[in-house]
């Protein structure tokens, strides 16, 4: 049975994305953080993407760019298998991607319950707060940035009712940022599956 984890970058504030979707905030190339995301993509894990994010990653990861500035995330991101869920996009051209379309709170349940490996949402923070509304997700892994934007879009835009979470893990990178590992508390919103 595979877990469900999200994983997001925030600013100090709680945005995951600035004004006009803006996420270069976010600090890249730091060794210490490239090299915790090479441990990530090369987990085995089934990537998720929205539709938005998907668009993003494809367009820069399987670039000579990407294999030249990070070759093991690179290598990593693009041989890894990959949902994206999106109703309107008609074909996806990365190595490795599967469309979910239609109900895909049941196809990720199922997909839980059958899996051998895990499944991580990357970004996609429209799908972060759907799956948490609907329990869905397993573990919230979020990096703060030591960055303030003043506005954004927050991380659980959309979440109606109280998601109770406790926090199971934290890491200090050397560059301020910090990862923090969440779980659902026993009285969390929704069936935790």
């Amino acid at each position: 049975m595979g877990r469900l984890t999200s994983f997001n970058f925030v600013t100090l504030d709680g945005f995951f994305k600035g004004p006009n979707e803006d996420t270069s905030w976010h600090q890249h190339g730091n060794q210490e953080e490239t090299e915790y995301a090479a441990e990530g993509a090369g987990s085995g894990s089934t990537l998720v993407f929205g539709r938005k994010t998907y668009a993003m990653m494809a367009g820069f990861w399987p670039t000579p760019m990407a294999a030249e500035s990070m070759p093991e995330v690179a290598d990593g991101m693009n041989k890894s298998k990959k949902i994206v869920i999106s109703n309107s996009l008609k074909k996806a051209d990365w190595t490795n991607t599967t469309i979910l379309r239609g109900n895909v709170f049941d196809q990720i349940k199922e997909l839980k319950q059958t899996s051998a490996y895990d499944l991580t949402i990357l970004g996609s923070g429209s799908i972060v707060s759907q799956f948490a509304a609907q329990g869905l997700i397993d573990i919230f892994q979020i990096m703060i940035d030591p960055v303030v934007l003043g506005e954004g879009t927050g991380l659980f835009n959309g979440i109606t009712q109280k998601l109770n979470l406790k926090l199971t893990s934290t890491r200090t990178f050397k560059s301020g940022v910090i990862l923090l590992s969440y779980e659902p508390a026993k009285d969390a919103v929704g069936t935790h599956q």
